[in-house]
């Protein structure tokens, strides 16, 4: 299973960096074990430029659980750092995406698999790269490395 992490308001912590570590340590308490994750990506606010810059990465879960049920518990630890889900592309303390779910393609209600925007963005095709370039799009038969390098949301995206 795959989970894109992403900050760009540092909440209580010292940075969103710190906010991204710590949401990620509560990940195995939430049945979420993590078998790997990338190095904090950097990119500019979007689709507003002049937002604070965002801090994004990747992390390869265990699925113990189906999908409803594991964005329920990525949505308990986003509340956990006060995120308020409204308005969409807003400024965020955290937001976990689940990416994909093995090679499971569902389309709704309330969960898309897989995430129907991630293979156009380098903020998360970049990082999923770094770690599972050979991943295989479940709908676009392309991997990570393919899609990162072809990604049009983010272009200026980072490691840091």
């Amino acid at each position: 299973m795959i989970v894109a992490l992403g900050s760009n308001m540092p909440g209580d912590q010292p940075s969103s960096e710190a906010l991204l570590e710590a949401a990620l340590s509560l990940f195995p308490r939430a049945g979420l074990p993590v078998l790997a994750r990338s190095r904090w990506w950097s990119s500019a606010a979007w689709p507003d430029p002049k937002g604070n810059e965002y801090r994004n990465g990747i992390a390869i879960v265990e699925a113990n659980g189906p999908p409803q049920a594991v964005l329920e518990a990525l949505f308990a630890i986003e509340r956990r750092f006060g995120r308020i889900r409204g308005e969409p592309n807003a400024p965020r303390t955290l937001d976990l995406d689940l990416i994909a779910h093995g090679r499971e393609v569902r389309a709704g209600p309330g969960l898309i698999l897989p995430h129907p925007r991630a293979h156009e963005r380098l903020f998360v095709m970049g990082p999923l790269a770094e770690i599972a370039p050979g991943w295989v799009h479940p709908t676009l038969g392309r991997t990570a490395a393919d899609l990162a390098v072809n990604a049009s949301v983010g272009r200026d995206a980072a490691p840091i």
